[in-house]
């Protein structure tokens, strides 16, 4: 089961991270080459509870490679990633810190790992791919 400890320790993980984090809230921004891949998100009025209207205090935008591998994300039913009308058009999908447990610590690795991947220079990405995956 995936916790959010395991979101920060791939972040840091990957090459050529820094973290940034906002002055009031704290919550980290991981990016790569001045490019976020990974952030923590402040309760926005477009994630909130259905019930009680509550918003989500503890949103992570995690970017993805496309948007059909945002719709696969989102659009399978056995994971917990979602996305709001505010991230339309945007290449990048949702997850609530206290729905990590849905995931197991490869599944997060493996959607961290492609959000570096697409954020990162072509020249690091291909480094990377060379030292991590073989053909």
């Amino acid at each position: 089961m995936a916790k959010v400890a395991d979101v920060h320790e791939v972040a840091l993980g990957m090459p050529h991270v820094t973290v940034w984090q906002k002055e009031k809230t704290k919550r980290p921004v991981y990016q790569v080459g001045g490019k976020s891949f990974v952030f923590f998100r402040n309760p926005r009025p477009d994630a909130f509870d259905p019930d009680t209207g509550e918003r989500y205090d503890d949103v992570i935008v995690i970017w993805v490679e496309s948007e059909e591998e945002k719709l696969a994300l989102v659009s399978d039913g056995s994971n917990p990633f979602f996305t709001t009308p505010h991230f339309n058009g945007h290449p990048s999908v949702l997850v609530r810190a206290s729905q990590l447990g849905k995931l197991t610590k490869q599944e997060l690795t493996e959607v961290i790992q492609d959000a570096w991947l697409c954020r990162a220079s072509p020249r690091r990405a291909k480094t990377w791919l060379e030292e991590h995956r073989l053909s």
